[in-house]
Formats: structure tokens, sequence, C-alpha cells
């Protein structure tokens, strides 16, 4: 996805509000092909949702691609950028700074179950009209007390730092189903294929393998989200056949492409 090709949206003055008195304020967008216009952080902590179509979010050197089954937690005063490569229907809650305490630190996709998804939409509806002690109130603090106990998901592509490394993962991201090895790609990077294996595994966690695969996964789902036919979206990242695109994406998020979609319905 190019990203500067998006048109940009306005900002958002919401995240800036700091009142104890509304823990969650939400806010309800419809979005289409669009991104933020630059990196951005805000003193109130903020849940991401897309109940329908798929984002891309970039925070510190992470990128997530977020179907409707999760949502992305960026905490109090993290910088961050959000792309949306069709149309989204999104959901945000941003948090007080004084009720984020026991939430992740660190930018995090969670799995949003059906409660939560129902407690989200509620809110939405409530918007900012809520008073301490009211119903709509403790729905808010629910709410918290749900995002607390979220499962993480780790869907995240780790970036790297060093020049060498971020040379061969850029290009990479350009074109996710470039088959070349380490060996291949050690030209571009001005390094070794050993020196390129070490400096993914030290910077980002993964083997050079376990992150080429999380970007193919990431690549897939956004193609699915936007309606590609996943046998296209198979051969174009470089399976030799379907069905072992099929098991790579099951081993990874433990179902197939097909029931995965309709789980986020």
């Amino acid at each position: 996805m190019d990203t500067e090709k998006l048109p940009k949206l306005p900002p958002v003055t919401v995240g800036f509000t700091i009142d104890p008195s509304l823990p969650v304020i939400p806010l309800s967008m419809e979005v289409s092909q669009a991104g933020c216009a630059a990196p951005h952080a805000h003193p109130r902590g903020q849940l991401i949702y897309a109940s329908s179509g798929v984002m891309r979010v970039i925070c510190r050197h992470d990128i997530w691609v977020v179907p409707p089954s999760q949502a992305v937690w960026v905490p109090p005063d993290m910088e961050h950028e959000v792309y949306f490569p069709g149309e989204v229907f999104l959901r945000n809650l941003f948090v007080d700074p004084s009720f984020c305490q026991g939430l992740p630190t660190n930018c995090t996709v969670i799995k949003v179950s059906p409660l939560l998804k129902e407690l989200i939409l509620q809110a939405v509806k409530i918007g900012d009209s809520y008073r301490g002690e009211s119903g709509e109130f403790r729905l808010m603090l629910v709410i918290l007390d749900q995002l607390k106990e979220a499962e993480a998901t780790p869907l995240h592509l780790p970036m790297g730092r060093d020049e060498r490394l971020l040379r061969v993962m850029e290009e990479l991201l350009k074109d996710p189903g470039d088959r070349r090895e380490l060996e291949e790609l050690a030209g571009l990077a001005g390094a070794s294929a050993r020196t390129l294996a070490r400096l993914f595994v030290r910077e980002t966690g993964l083997t050079y393998g376990a992150w080429k695969k999380r970007l193919l996964l990431q690549e897939a789902i956004d193609r699915l989200g936007r309606g590609d036919n996943v046998t296209r979206v198979a051969f174009d990242l470089g399976y030799q056949s379907l069905s072992a695109f099929i098991e790579m994406f099951r081993r990874s998020l433990g179902t197939s492409p097909g029931q995965y979609w309709q789980q986020s319905l």
C-alpha cells in the first residue's frame, strides 16, 4: 500500500481533551482510502477499531495490518500513524490518561470479543453526553475492564533501525512477493547475508524467514480485506500452491482465510 498517495485526513482534536469525568470519549468515523496527515501523538490513549474494513497502523518502528476482529491500543503520548486503504467504519475510544493504568504501555493489537464489540458500538451511541455515577459512565468503566483483559495478537511487523537492514525491509515492503533470499539481497544492503541474518534477529527478534512470513501474512490480510481473490493473493505472494498458502495462514492465525473473515464479520 502506497500511503503517500492517500488523501490526508484533518487532525482529530478529541485526543487532547483532558477530563477525568469523561474516562472514555467515543468517536465514530467513516473513512475511505485516506490516512492521517502526519505522525502524531495526544495525551489520551486511543483504541482504534474498524468494525468493517482493514486499517494499517504504524507505531514507532512497528507496523500492523488490522482486520475487524481486532483493534489497536495506542498509549497516551505515543506517536503513531493510521491509514485506511479501503472503506472503513471506524470506532475510536479516547481514554483519559487518569484511567490508563493497567492498560498496555506499548502499541498493542488486541482481539475484539463479541462482548467488547457490542460495548464499543454502544459507547459510540452514547458519545460524550454522559456524566459520573450514571449507567453510561459505568458502561465506560466496563469497557476499560474489558480492554485490560483483552488478548494480544502477534500481527505486528517489527522494523529495524540499522540502515542496511532498513534498505532490505523497505524493498520487501514494496513487493512482499519478492522471492529473493538474503544472499541475493546482500548487495542491496551493502552487507553480507550473515550480517543481515544477525541484524534481523537482533533488531526484530525474528529470523529473516519468520519476518518475511509475518510480512506476507499482513499483505494477505490487507488484500483479502479489500476483496481480492484468495488464489490470486496466494500466487502473487510467491506461494507455489493455494494449499501451501492456506496452511501458512492456518498455522499463523489458527483458521483458514475464509473462516477468518467470516469470524471478523
